[in-house]
């Protein structure tokens, strides 16, 4: 049997026979030694699951300074135990080019603040901060309930792109490295209870080599597919800010629930459901789990309890019928409830058999978009409205699914997911990766890929529609795309550093497959490693450019010859042409509708002949904005079969049609 259909073909439990090798074991043993064995220099394993608190430099932060990690990024939650005061709204806002506000105190007062919104992009609100990705100033003056004394009390960030620093009351609380994934700080201690509370963050989102995604180099470098300006080596537009809500939430000040895990199985027509509950501390008290109408006490030992619940004749997750049944945890003193917290969870398997993707055991097809959190005016920043209309348009074109593209999204669009049955790869920011560089550079990334990949878990592990992790899009070998520009030592060193972040994936999470996105024509060997074959293709765009003949016998050959070689799942999970909504040509010709009508219709076809593509994806959902640059008119990506402000082009009717929307 293939190495990577063994962690889902496993049982979860053992069957009294010594020599079974349960799921668990198989994980356990080969992350244990694949870590043990694969190392880059400078690197560290790491360790229990635990976040890292990370300096704006990319160090661990001064513990003195700020406070101890915890391992739950638990959703915050308002309950008749907990609170939850949402900071979204009119902040002051300052940027800071010099980087002179930390040493005089604008942590404080800022000198000369202007309003901005959070959350919200700065580059689309100010004429002099489109380009800006340096440092700015974040500063909000808030009340902490009275009713909330007592309490230990949070400060969640959702996301700060990139790198973030905050203070309360001038004290540091927390820094962190990386967007798109929150981070917490217990401020208990600097709270003032008798006034106004002065909280500030600082922000940049320097394009720097060492960071993930990783920056140009400081001489020469390209601006993902563009060559422009600013300069990235990803084809999306550089958005700065905190781009997701700031809040404070309150727990009980003993002990409270810290982190949950769910797994589901199914036996027979029955679903059975782990559920394993960490609080912060050494809790050793009582519990109790309630799973519909299900109940079952809990027993803590070590701060930590683990419980299987049958649920009979239940009913399975999926598109077809997004069921979530309402788990509630509580901890209990002499019949009192100390902490209470409730999650929505979909019973559901998905599992790698051969070269079939299996959901609830029976094959399923992908059929989606790469998509990007894009928006006029606000940027990346959150937007509620645009999801609903997203997933209303999902519907209605007959898609089943999407690839977050190229960083997580938020997590009311993963709970919107799991609602209406929406099937989701879910992607760290790990795109522009290249192992044709020095030593140093690919330890540094390996170490905030790792974190990424951590806190994306921690986060969106009990999500049932994240059905596959993937951990890095399009990685290179060399200067180009082809086959031919790979530097043969790459090879070997990316081998290194995916094999970790296979392990740690499945170390952390092993119960979904695990993939890595590649391009046409890249290095084929890193496939080896991972669960499903991704690979993005452009054949009759960027090559074989006007011939759509051709473009799709090289799509046959590529997904073919990935097939012979790995005997997996293939998912295209990138194709398109860039169309300008309004242009028409008969024959077709490149960037009208017609031809992204053609281009579609053409990989849709060579697909349907093939039973070993798991999913097509297509590059994109909507257009996006871009870098400035000769290849993108008006800084945009015009790949969307919908165009920015989700008016449908020629393709989504097309698209409609044949994946048979309603």
């Amino acid at each position: 049997m293939a190495l990577s259909t063994l962690p889902f073909g496993l049982p979860e439990r053992g069957s009294g026979n010594p020599d079974v090798l349960t799921r668990r074991d198989f994980l356990c043993r080969t992350a244990t030694a694949g870590l043990a064995s694969l190392a880059v220099p400078g690197v560290s394993p790491l360790a229990g699951g635990e976040a890292v608190a990370q300096g704006g430099n990319g160090s661990p932060a001064d513990p003195t300074s700020v406070a101890a990690p915890h391992r739950g990024l638990l959703y915050p939650q308002q309950n008749q135990i907990r609170n939850v005061f949402d900071l979204s709204g009119i902040w002051e806002f300052q940027m800071d080019p010099d980087e002179a506000g930390e040493a005089q105190q604008w942590y404080a007062t800022l000198p000369s603040p202007r309003p901005i919104a959070v959350p919200c992009s700065w580059n689309d609100l100010f004429e002099d901060a489109r380009d800006y990705l340096g440092l700015a100033w974040y500063r909000k003056e808030i009340v902490v309930p009275s009713s909330w004394r007592g309490q230990r009390i949070f400060l969640r960030i959702g996301s700060a792109n990139y790198s973030a620093k905050a203070w309360i009351n001038g004290a540091v609380v927390a820094q962190h490295l990386g967007g798109h994934l929150p981070f917490i700080a217990d401020i208990s201690g600097q709270i003032a209870w008798d006034g106004r509370n002065v909280l500030a963050i600082t922000v940049e989102n320097k394009q720097l080599p060492e960071r993930v995604p990783p920056g140009p180099p400081s001489e020469g470098g390209v601006a993902g597919a563009s060559g422009g300006f600013p300069r990235t080596t990803y084809d999306f537009f550089p958005y700065a800010g905190l781009h997701r809500a700031a809040v404070l939430y309150s727990v009980p000040a003993a002990a409270h629930i810290d982190d949950l895990t769910v797994i589901t199985s199914i036996d027979g027509s029955d679903g059975v459901v782990n559920v394993k509950v960490t609080t912060n501390g050494e809790y050793q008290g009582a519990g109790r789990a309630r799973l519909g109408g299900i109940e079952a006490d809990l027993a803590f030992h070590a701060g930590s309890a683990d419980i299987t619940m049958r649920v009979p004749s239940a009913r399975l997750w999926g598109p077809e019928d997004p069921h979530l049944y309402p788990l509630t945890v509580s901890l209990t003193d002499a019949g009192r409830t100390r902490d209470t917290y409730t999650l929505s969870i979909g019973i559901r398997t998905i599992a790698v058999h051969g070269d079939q993707l299996l959901l609830n055991g029976r094959p399923i097809k992908l059929k989606g978009f790469g998509k990007h959190e894009d928006s006029p005016v606000s940027g990346r920043g959150h937007n509620l409205p645009m999801w609903i209309r997203d997933y209303e348009l999902l519907r209605w074109i007959g898609a089943n699914s999407y690839r977050t593209s190229h960083y997580p999204y938020g997590e009311e669009a993963m709970q919107l997911a799991d609602q209406l049955g929406v099937l989701v790869i879910n992607e760290i920011p790990a795109v522009g990766l290249n192992f044709d560089v020095p030593e140093q550079l690919t330890g540094q990334r390996l170490a905030q890929c790792r974190q990424q990949l951590r806190e994306l878990i921690a986060r969106d592990k009990n999500h049932p529609s994240t059905i596959m992790w993937n951990v890095a899009n399009e990685p290179m070998g060399g200067s180009g795309s082809g086959r031919g520009s790979v530097v043969p030592r790459a090879v070997p060193v990316g081998m290194e550093f995916f094999r970790q972040m296979y392990a740690d994936a499945h170390r952390l999470d092993g119960t979904r497959p695990v993939t890595l996105v590649g391009v046409q024509g890249g290095v084929r060997d890193w496939h080896a490693i991972f669960d499903v074959v991704c690979v993005n293709c452009y054949y009759g765009w960027y090559s074989q450019p006007g011939q759509l003949e051709l473009g799709t016998q090289a799509l046959a050959r590529e997904v073919d010859e990935l097939h012979r070689a790995f005997g997996k799942p293939v998912i295209v999970t990138e194709f398109g042409a860039d169309t300008i909504p309004g242009a028409h040509s008969t024959p077709p010709e490149m960037w009208t509708e017609e031809y992204q009508v053609e281009f579609l219709r053409g990989f849709l076809d060579v697909s349907a002949e093939r039973t070993f593509i798991a999913g097509m994806h297509v590059w994109n959902f909507a257009d996006f904005r871009t870098s400035q640059g000769t290849m993108r008119a008006t800084g945009m990506n015009f790949k969307g079969v919908f165009t920015r402000d989700r008016r449908p082009k020629m393709a989504a009717h097309f698209l409609r049609s044949r994946w048979g929307g309603k």
